[in-house]
């Protein structure tokens, strides 16, 4: 084949499935079901007294060169309604551990060697809402956790589509889209009478570079936990007790201190 057919061909590729990728998205069809396949997820994870994941996570940041770098992160997740919850994650700036036993909220940061706790009576909802409103810090993915996930994922959208079908890990899920003023968000939810999520992807559209949060889940077990320590937080000796309003919880966050304002995800 010439160099000429070869550029061609690969156009009239490019163009067939560029065409075939808008077709999908224009279907009525898969307009119509995005939220219910949402809310059927949300109903599942809602309904499960214990639930426990594992995820890994990656946040980008956009340099004032306009350079795009991602910050990767492992972690594991143990929920039980209505007011228990334990998360630790590690990563290359933050070794996290997040304990709640239904009054206290405990965050320990390893690499900092220090620890928050505060009063946060209520449930995992509250403190969920408290620990945002008074560090700052946020906590993309815990949306998904929440007694009421549905309607809060749904606030404030104004379009949402079934894109289709995608495999993540291996696992067939449906392929979810929802866009809203400020970001757009992607779903896959496992195919099945397991709809528990697979993948999350949340894009800024208010920062330039439009950076992404994404979230990767699998290990998803819904077993009451035997361990009656699980939810019990014990100071390691020598850890430091440092305020929750405080600039120390910097450290507890997904990048490294010093990242330049308005440029994460």
């Amino acid at each position: 084949m010439t160099p000429t057919k070869s550029l061609h061909a690969i156009i009239a590729a490019t163009a067939l499935a560029a065409a075939s990728v808008a077709t999908a998205l224009a279907s009525p069809a898969h307009a119509d079901d995005a939220a219910q396949i949402l809310k059927s997820m949300a109903n599942y994870l809602g309904s499960q007294k214990t639930l426990s994941a594992s995820f890994d996570s990656d946040i980008e940041v956009i340099t004032p060169e306009l350079e795009k770098i991602q910050f990767a992160s492992s972690g594991q997740l143990k929920l039980s309604r209505p007011d228990k919850l334990r998360v630790t994650r590690t990563g290359g700036y933050a070794d996290v551990e997040l304990v709640y036993d239904g009054q206290t909220i405990s965050i320990y940061g390893r690499n900092a060697k220090s620890y928050v706790q505060a009063n946060a009576p209520g449930g995992v909802d509250q403190m969920i809402d408290a620990i945002q409103e008074r560090s700052g810090v946020g906590l993309p993915g815990t949306d998904l956790l929440l007694s009421d996930a549905y309607d809060v994922l749904m606030a404030n959208v104004a379009v949402s589509q079934h894109i289709g079908q995608g495999v993540i890990d291996g696992v067939e899920c449906e392929h979810l889209a929802f866009r809203t003023a400020d970001t757009d968000w992607q779903i896959w939810v496992e195919s099945g009478d397991k709809p528990v999520p697979r993948k999350y992807v949340i894009t800024s559209k208010t920062v330039a570079g439009a950076p992404q949060y994404t979230l990767r889940l699998k290990d998803w077990k819904t077993d009451a936990f035997a361990d009656a320590d699980t939810f019990v937080f014990k100071p390691p000796v020598g850890a430091t007790k440092v305020d929750l309003d405080s600039a120390a919880m910097a450290e507890f966050d997904e990048i490294p201190p010093g990242t330049p304002s308005g440029a994460k995800q």
